[in-house]
């Protein structure tokens, strides 16, 4: 298939459709529900020009993967905006939340995020989540660590 000029692998359209809206979930979970269709689109915008796509052993597994380096990269660009931001202007008391306030998830990476919602609410083991995303379970093991005691940091009192 060709759109623009650029070869689609029908395979990758392909595994695309069939886990589409598991990484919608996925995203919302990673970046927020603001962002979280933007992270997908992008992330598979790459998927479909590469032409690697005939390489890939596990493609639910790429994808997610793809996503969650899209995340990565959406969060690196929202923190340099908001330092510039900060440079520049001082943030009125009356500014509406961050979008990437989850809450308790707030202060987790985008990797500690990754790995929660692969564990706790997809119920992965953490060798999954590892496969998955293509880190070693120990990897894994020392990202659900440190979310565990953010997590419970901000839960004291």
């Amino acid at each position: 298939m060709h759109r623009g000029g650029v070869g689609i692998d029908p395979g990758a359209v392909e595994a695309y459709e069939k886990h589409a809206s598991d990484l919608v979930v996925y995203a919302t979970a990673l970046v927020g529900p603001s962002d979280a269709e933007d992270v997908v689109a992008e992330a598979m915008l790459g998927v479909f020009t590469k032409a690697r796509w005939e390489k890939v052993r596990e493609p639910r597994g790429y994808l997610f993967r793809c996503v969650l380096n899209q995340a990565r990269m959406t969060e690196r660009r929202r923190v340099t905006g908001r330092r510039k931001e900060a440079a520049v202007v001082t943030p009125l008391a009356t500014d509406p939340p961050s979008v990437t306030d989850f809450g308790l998830l707030a202060p987790l990476s985008v990797q500690e995020r990754a790995v929660i919602y692969l564990t706790y609410w997809v119920d992965l083991t953490p060798a999954a989540a590892a496969d998955l995303l293509g880190l070693s379970e120990g990897t894994v093991k020392r990202y659900l660590a440190r979310a565990r005691a953010k997590l419970r940091k901000g839960l004291t009192p």
